[in-house]
C-alpha cells in the first residue's frame, strides 16, 4: 500500500518471540502483525491500515464518493468474505495428520470455490474489480496469494490472470522485493 501511494516507510523486522513481548502487545494486542506507526498513530489489522494509507493516495481510494465506497467495499470482501474460508483451509496445514483433516478438508476446499466463483463472476472481465485498480484489489490479491501453494486457483483462470496482473504492478514487486530482501538479511 505505501508503494502505490508512493509513500517512504521503514520496515521492522520482529525477532523470534518479540510478538508476546508486553511491548509489542502494546502496538499489537493480538501479537500479529501487521502492526503500523505513521507519527503519533499505531495502528494493526491490515484492512485499516490500507484504508488510512488509502486516506492519502488516489491510486487506492478513489476520491469520488462513489469510486472510494466500491473500494472500500471490496477490502472488506477480501477479509470478510473470501480470506475467512481460504484461511480455515490455511489451517489444515497444521494439523496434517490427524484423522478430521480429511473429513474437514474436503469440505472447506468446497466453500473456497464457491466463493472463488463468486468473486470470479463478480469480476467477469475487467481487469480490477472495479474500473481500476484500488486498495481493493491490493487487498484481494494478498488474500489470493494464500492459496499459491495449492492447486485450487487452476479452476478459475479468470482470477489467476487478475492476480498475476496486480502482482504485476511495479508497486507489488517492489514492496515484494523489498520484504525478501529485508528477511534475507536477517537470516
Amino acid at each position: 500500500a505505501l508503494e502505490e501511494a508512493g509513500i517512504a516507510y521503514d520496515a521492522s523486522l520482529l525477532q523470534q518471540g518479540d510478538q508476546a513481548m508486553p511491548a509489542y502487545r502494546a502496538r499489537q494486542p493480538f501479537g500479529q502483525v501487521p502492526a503500523f506507526e505513521d507519527g503519533p498513530l499505531s495502528m494493526f489489522e491490515s484492512g485499516a491500515i490500507v484504508l488510512h494509507i488509502g486516506e492519502r493516495s488516489e491510486t487506492l481510494l478513489p476520491k469520488d464518493e462513489i469510486g472510494r465506497a466500491r473500494a472500500m467495499t471490496w477490502v472488506f470482501a477480501a477479509l470478510n468474505s473470501i480470506e475467512v474460508v481460504v484461511a480455515q483451509l490455511g489451517e489444515l496445514f497444521f494439523h496434517q495428520g490427524e484423522a478430521w483433516v480429511e473429513q474437514r478438508q474436503p469440505q472447506l476446499e468446497a466453500q473456497v470455490k464457491k466463493r472463488l466463483g463468486e468473486l470470479a463472476t463478480a469480476l467477469g472481465d475487467r481487469p480490477y474489480l472495479e474500473e481500476r485498480f484500488s486498495a481493493g484489489d491490493l487487498m484481494m490479491t494478498t488474500v489470493l496469494r494464500n492459496l499459491r501453494d495449492t492447486d485450487i486457483l487452476d479452476g478459475f483462470p479468470t482470477l489467476q490472470a487478475y492476480q498475476a496482473r496486480c502482482e504485476a504492478r511495479p508497486a507489488f514487486k517492489r514492496a515484494l522485493d523489498a520484504q525478501m530482501a529485508a528477511f534475507s538479511a536477517a537470516a
